[in-house]
């Protein structure tokens, strides 16, 4: 990527339809600004390069001081949505559905003292964040999180993982080519995404937006800075989360979860799982789904519904109803290649680019009729199981039985590297092919595991140290003879292996 000043306006009726409908609304909001600093991938993705956005505008906004939010740069990205409606890089589906993927990322950044230019890092953050969604068809929506494991900057900084919401000034637009709403980017830190996994986002927000953090002089008055404030500008150098700076803070998440459960119904994670019911030389055993020796690939209708189980992130389940098991011809999956190592992402980033769906429908799902031989749709009943995760994935199982099943939901985790899938259900959940006689169940690499009340609350008894992981020395193995359960937790480098 290179930077560069586009030309003046007078090249507006030439540029393409869904490009110009974005400036334009980049203009309404600065029109002070009609040359903005770009970066722009030197190789358009469309042409083979690496870049899935082809510019990333970076203007300089003043700020509200009346409503204590402090000068920041804005960045908007160019290349989510279709911005030229020839099939080059998405397909046209027509004026009233999504524009693209139906969206495009923005990023505020407080300007420090004496900056006269905006750092070029959001832009390769937004790239990555883009080249995530292109790779695996999966959208992203306000109320998600990204673990990302990393300073955002590179630097020292705590600011390490990111959440998603609408961006408070740039209002959705109508192109030729659909619908473009603006997404953006807010630093959190750790103990952030943990409370925003815990219970959801949306509630994190907002105590982003609320929670006074410190104070920043300015020419004229002192601004009372919170960790976001009203536009969730994010500060690298804040070095308080949210809870050190008010302790009290946990009670109100903790009140939550209890109140609400949790909206997180599936990450994308490192795990496994192994029919313990049958000899290992059984040929069907599903030990050779983990080792991938005798490979065997979800259909695209059961990749597509457990999807459809992952999408939901944005509201409370109102319906706790899985899809049906239905009959399609299996199909290889897109890959899921992420930037950073684990990338472990909320409900909403499973989402299949299919215009015809909505996010109200996201756990609902109609069978195909196609006619295949029976042995692609056979359900098996299991005996026994053992569940392999790695640590982050580990530590989210309890979060899955207190804020999901304890409420009558359920929760999936999709393997990054494989086809596998595992389904925790709780009795109330519809439409589950795991049931109270055979709560262990499987479809080819999918498992669900049907626990009861009295189970999941012994679990979570068992399961307390994964609260604090670092205090787990792993491997760790939890084990429930009477249930023919086993979990263990392994390393990060047991994944590295098929063989482990």
């Amino acid at each position: 990527m290179e930077e560069l000043r586009p030309s003046g306006p007078g090249i507006a009726a030439l540029l393409p339809p869904g490009l110009h409908a974005i400036y334009q609304e980049c203009r309404r909001l600065y029109s002070d600004q009609p040359n903005p600093l770009q970066v722009t991938a030197i190789v358009k993705y469309w042409l083979g390069g690496p870049d899935p956005l082809d510019y990333i505008s970076m203007y300089r906004n003043p700020g509200s001081p009346t409503q204590d939010v402090p000068e920041h740069w804005h960045y908007v990205s160019f290349g989510l949505s279709d911005l030229y409606g020839d099939n080059r890089v998405h397909e046209f589906t027509g004026l009233e559905g999504p524009s693209g993927f139906g969206f495009e990322l923005t990023f505020r950044l407080r300007r420090e003292t004496g900056e006269t230019a905006p750092p070029t890092w959001p832009a390769e953050l937004m790239q990555g964040l883009a080249r995530y969604v292109f790779q695996s068809e999966n959208t992203l929506c306000s109320g998600d999180h990204v673990s990302w494991h990393s300073p955002l900057d590179n630097s020292e900084s705590r600011i390490q993982h990111m959440l998603l919401t609408e961006d408070p000034q740039l209002q959705p637009v109508h192109t030729p080519f659909g619908t473009v709403a603006f997404l953006q980017i807010v630093g959190v830190c750790t103990e952030e995404l943990q409370a925003a996994q815990q219970w959801n986002g949306q509630g994190i927000l907002e105590l982003l937006r609320t929670v006074p953090v410190y104070q920043l002089p300015d020419s004229e008055s002192v601004l009372n800075i919170s960790a976001g404030g009203s536009w969730l500008i994010t500060d690298m150098r804040r070095g308080e989360t949210i809870f050190e700076s008010d302790p009290h803070l946990q009670e109100r998440v903790d009140k939550g979860i209890e109140t609400d459960g949790s909206n997180l119904s599936g990450v994308s994670a490192k795990c496994a799982w192994v029919d313990l019911s049958r000899p290992p030389e059984d040929e069907e055993d599903s030990r050779s789904i983990y080792l991938e020796m005798q490979p065997r690939r979800l259909s695209d209708k059961d990749t597509e519904q457990i999807r459809e189980v992952l999408r939901r992130g944005l509201e409370m389940n109102t319906k706790p109803i899985l899809p049906p098991i239905s009959s399609q011809k299996p199909q290889q999956q897109n890959g899921m290649n992420h930037d950073r190592a684990s990338l472990v992402q909320s409900v909403g980033h499973f989402q299949s680019k299919q215009t015809e769906r909505t996010r109200k429908d996201s756990l609902e799902s109609e069978s195909s009729t196609a006619i295949v031989p029976h042995e692609l749709i056979r359900t098996r009943q299991l005996e026994s199981v053992h569940l392999k995760f790695n640590q982050e994935s580990g530590t989210l199982i309890p979060l899955s039985l207190r804020g999901r099943l304890l409420h009558g939901r359920h929760f999936t985790y999709k393997s990054i590297t494989g086809d596998t899938a595992i389904t925790f259900v709780s009795t109330g959940v519809e439409g589950a092919f795991a049931t109270e006689e055979h709560p262990y169940a499987a479809h080819g690499p999918w498992l669900q595991i049907l626990l009861n009340e009295e189970f999941v609350e012994k679990m979570l008894e068992d399961l307390e140290d994964l609260t604090s992981p670092e205090e787990v020395k792993l491997p760790k193995e939890y084990s429930w003879p009477e249930k023919k359960l086993k979990i263990t937790i392994l390393p990060e480098s047991a994944f590295d292996s098929p063989l482990q």
